[in-house]
This record gives C-alpha cells, sequence and structure tokens, in this order.
C-alpha cells in the first residue's frame, strides 16, 4: 500500500527492552506498536480511548489481528507507526496498518475491531459519530458495508 493513503502516521522509538537476544525487535511487540498506534488515532479523531468512547455508550473489541513481517527493527530505530480505517461495516471497523523506518516497510498488517455496548460486551452498530469522524479523517474513504 503506498503511504500517501494512510491520513495517520504516530512515531515510535524502538526501546531497549524490546529487542531480543538477536538485537532485533521481538516479534510479538508489533502487536504493541499497532496497538499504540490505534490509541493515538482515536485521540487525533478527537475520541481518546477508553474515555471518548464510553463516554458515548460504546466501546471496541479486537476480533482479528494480523502481522506480516518484511524486515527487522533494531534497538533506537526511529519507527512510524501508519494507521488507517480500511472497511466501515455495520459493527466492525478493519483497519490496515504499516510500521516503516523512513522509507523502509518493515511489518503491514490489519486489525479488526467489533463495536460493542460496552456493559453487556455484545456486538452493536457502529455509532454514527465514529462513522463521521473517521470518514471526515481519512484521505482515502473506507469501503462501506
Amino acid at each position: 500500500m503506498a503511504r500517501g493513503e494512510f491520513t495517520f502516521s504516530h512515531p515510535l522509538r524502538v526501546r531497549w527492552a524490546e529487542v531480543d537476544r538477536q538485537g532485533i525487535v521481538f516479534n510479538g511487540h508489533y502487536l504493541l506498536y499497532f496497538d499504540i498506534g490505534i490509541t493515538e488515532y482515536w485521540r487525533a479523531l478527537g475520541y481518546p480511548y477508553p474515555e471518548g468512547l464510553l463516554a458515548h455508550g460504546t466501546d471496541l473489541f479486537v476480533k482479528k489481528a494480523s502481522v506480516e513481517y518484511h524486515a527487522p527493527a533494531v534497538y533506537d530505530d526511529m519507527l512510524d507507526v501508519l494507521v488507517r480505517a480500511a472497511r466501515l461495516g455495520r459493527s466492525s471497523v478493519r483497519f490496515l496498518l504499516e510500521i516503516h523506518r523512513a522509507d523502509t516497510l518493515l511489518v503491514s498488517g490489519e486489525l479488526i475491531y467489533v463495536n460493542a455496548d460496552p456493559a453487556a460486551r455484545s456486538p452493536a452498530p457502529l455509532p454514527q459519530f465514529l462513522r463521521e469522524a473517521m470518514l471526515r479523517f481519512e484521505r482515502v474513504a473506507p469501503d462501506a458495508a
């Protein structure tokens, strides 16, 4: 995917505790980096997680996470975590993510979140305020169900 398709990017520096014996970022940390990117995405939309969603009586739960590794990050690398809402379903959001070091793609992946009633933890329609906020924010309009 072209970097230009992403409206949102968050900088991140690799810390010593995140590298493994080989001196590269341990694979599981990339999901943490994705989570940081998503958290900052919500903040950029004006709905800091979790308060920004809970205040509207809604929450999001991860349904699917996938990661594809292209090249390793190492200690002290400056990374860019790119996030974009690619599809808005009836009750779900599909995010595409990429992690870059300068012009090098290191990791790509997707996260699918299901909107839910926070008390019942059962699926609920994606609120219109979130749908509208993402449609306004994204450079490339997400597919819609």
